[in-house]
């Protein structure tokens, strides 16, 4: 318990629907969030984030986020009074099967006060920090380049340059590519690569095959998909799907 008496640790699941989002908001206590089922993306001002099972995103106090889903989804989210690693920037943690029965057991608002005091003080002890990039799709403002982005967004598989993107907007691909640079931050290039492992991540989540997942969104053969997730997430789709072993749960 905390000092006030309350529970240090509370937890609630939230069933979401296709195409649900809570919209920017933040919070006066530190949280851990994550897709109990299905996948959820969180967005801050640092980056966003897919998130399936066996990832959470630690939300310092304070931090504006958003909360969006693709297809159905269970988004669980722990509030806690305290950081037990002074961690002031959002960190992806592992999430280990001991730390998601520990969260769904502290859902329960009856346990007794020694039992959740134990409860939380283990939960707290798991929360480690694993490798994991942002995924950051942001939109350009000029008109012409927000109109490929969002051509892009509804058909990732869709391979036109710049050129061919210019001729369908009315602009040169230069100015296509110089719009994108300057209002998102990031080339064209590595916008579109953003914008399809996005969109992979949440086919994949829905067990979608990889070899169907890499047609979809753009890439012409299965490994070349899992080199360009490799190159931006850091490990293949299975690792990033797969719970970590056992062995984590007692470190």
């Amino acid at each position: 318990m905390s000092k006030s008496g309350h529970p240090a640790i509370m937890v609630g699941d939230f069933a979401m629907a296709h195409g649900m989002r809570f919209a920017p908001h933040r919070h006066p206590v530190h949280q851990l969030s994550w897709a109990t089922e299905g996948t959820v993306s969180i967005s801050t001002a640092a980056g966003a984030w897919v998130l399936p099972a066996t990832r959470a995103l630690w939300i310092p106090a304070g931090v504006e986020h958003a909360v969006d889903v693709s297809g159905r989804a269970v988004f669980r989210t722990v509030h806690l009074d305290r950081s037990p690693h002074g961690w002031t920037a959002p960190t992806v943690v592992a999430v280990t099967p001991l730390l998601r029965e520990l969260a769904g057991y502290l859902t329960d608002r009856a346990l007794p006060g020694d039992a959740r005091r134990r409860a939380e003080a283990v939960l707290l002890d798991l929360l480690r920090p694993v490798s994991a990039a942002a995924l950051e799709v942001p939109m350009p403002a000029d008109p012409r380049a927000r109109a490929v982005a969002e051509a892009i967004l509804a058909d990732p598989a869709d391979a036109r340059g710049l050129a061919a993107w210019g001729r369908a907007t009315g602009a040169s691909g230069r100015t296509l590519a110089r719009a994108f640079t300057a209002e998102t931050g990031l080339s064209f290039g590595r916008w579109r690569t953003n914008a399809r492992l996005r969109a992979a991540l949440f086919l994949l989540a829905a067990r979608t095959p990889v070899a169907v997942v890499a047609r979809r969104v753009g890439y012409s053969t299965p490994s070349a998909f899992i080199a360009a997730f490799r190159a931006a997430l850091g490990v293949s789709p299975g690792a990033y799907f797969t719970p970590p072993p056992a062995a984590a749960d007692g470190a």
